[in-house]
């Protein structure tokens, strides 16, 4: 067995392309970080590749400073996959119990949950991960770990997320065509949870809301488990174009005021009529912070009714744990307040917790902390994919980095076998 592990997760998205690779030497749960990147992107709309060369020319631009920083050869990356394709179905599986004793066998749960893999689905549309949702035991629902239960019908019910085939194949081409292998696809919201949520809000019920440029990722939880997933196809982006018509100027001038002048959204210098200028002594642009504040709340509070109706879709969850927040919108001013004001729902910014990096599964009781002082929401895809990473190596030590395809199905397994003690 291998001494250490070095693990990169790449976060493609729409404006940017993060990569995080990070070194796990056997025997410690400390992970160090060797080369973290940032570097703009093109090629993608609304979270979806729809130029695979040019996609892969930053790809492999990535994947050169990785190697030049970390002084390590990159075999294979953990990816991302976003957009509105990305899709949520529920499936069931039942069987009959086979004992003579109706005592249900660990046998008769792989038989349900093989069954309930096997479903059609429209053309172009393919299966890219499962997640475990409940068993039922004669019509009794809501039982986690059936094993060894009595009853006469054993049914599990799943949650299958699927993309559309086109596109997955973009992101699959772009990849593989930059000099890499992939080990893992895992989705945008998945890998943002993995990092930025702990067990116990992932129990009591939480959001978490992934604000990249294009889109928008949302995932919903509940008694630990996935129960909502949606894209939507709108993102910080969308708020650079409004500032851009709003105050009449480009795109860069409007893409550096939303990020340099957010210090004038913030307390009572609003209620001034004071105007800020920004550009060369010879063409000024003259703009009211007023003006830049309500561009602003006007596209995001767009966004939080959107993922209202989401929420609105599984009425029944409470979600005490409220909105957490990351991604690279949520250093948008004022995001927090506007989204408890909007969903009526507690609220905080998500970055990479520190001990779920370091721990993994289990909570350890102790409040979050960011995996490194003063981490960026930037980057909190990329902590998860790497998260992911570092739990499949532990389970799987001797096996190494498979190939993608068999990875997906190792995963399915481990995924669906939480319900096997």
């Amino acid at each position: 067995m291998p001494k250490s592990h070095i693990v990169t997760g790449l976060d493609i998205g729409t404006s940017a392309i993060k990569a995080l690779t990070v070194l796990k030497k056997k025997g410690s749960q400390d992970l160090e970080v060797l080369s973290k990147v940032l570097k703009p992107n093109s090629g993608m709309r609304r979270g979806v590749i729809v130029k695979p060369e040019e996609v892969s020319r930053n790809i492999a631009s990535v994947l050169d400073q990785i190697r030049t920083e970390s002084g390590q050869k990159i075999d294979g990356v953990y990816v991302n996959i976003g957009g509105s394709h990305i899709f949520l179905t529920s499936s069931r599986g039942s069987v009959v119990v086979s004992r003579a004793d109706q005592s249900i066998s660990r046998e008769d749960i792989e038989r349900a949950i093989q069954a309930a893999k096997t479903f059609s689905l429209p053309p172009n549309r393919e299966i890219i991960d499962f997640f475990p949702k409940q068993f039922i035991i004669d019509k009794e629902p809501g039982i986690k770990e059936p094993l060894g239960m009595r009853g006469v019908r054993l049914e599990v019910e799943i949650l299958a997320m699927g993309a559309f085939s086109p596109y997955f194949k973009n992101l699959t081409t772009a990849v593989l065509s930059a000099g890499t292998q992939i080990l893992d696809i895992i989705c945008s919201s998945i890998s943002s949870a993995k990092a930025c949520l702990t067990p116990q809000q992932k129990e009591l019920g939480v959001v978490l809301l992934d604000i990249g440029a294009g889109t928008t990722d949302l995932a919903i939880y509940e008694e630990g488990a996935l129960i909502h997933l949606a894209v939507i196809p709108i993102g910080s982006g969308h708020i650079t174009n409004d500032i851009a018509i709003g105050i009449r100027t480009d795109m860069a001038t409007a893409e550096r005021i939303k990020k340099e002048f957010v210090h004038y959204l913030k307390g009572n210098i609003l209620k001034t009529k004071k105007k800020e200028k920004i550009g060369s002594s010879l063409n000024p642009l003259t703009f009211s912070p007023k003006l830049l504040r309500k561009i602003i709340e006007a596209r995001v509070c767009e966004i939080f009714d959107l993922v209202q109706k989401e929420i609105k879709k599984v009425s029944s969850v409470l979600l005490p744990a409220g909105i957490v927040i990351t991604g690279g919108g949520a250093k948008l001013p004022n995001i927090v307040e506007l989204a408890k004001k909007e969903l009526k729902l507690p609220c905080r910014i998500g970055t990479p917790i520190f001990h779920q990096i370091l721990a993994g599964k289990e909570d350890s009781g102790f409040s979050p902390e960011p995996a490194e002082e003063g981490e960026d929401p930037v980057f909190s895809t990329a902590w998860g994919l790497v998260l992911s990473a570092i739990e499949q190596i532990e389970q799987e030590p001797e096996k190494g980095f498979p190939d993608f395809r068999k990875r997906v199905i190792n995963r399915i397994k481990r995924t669906l076998g939480v319900f096997i003690p």
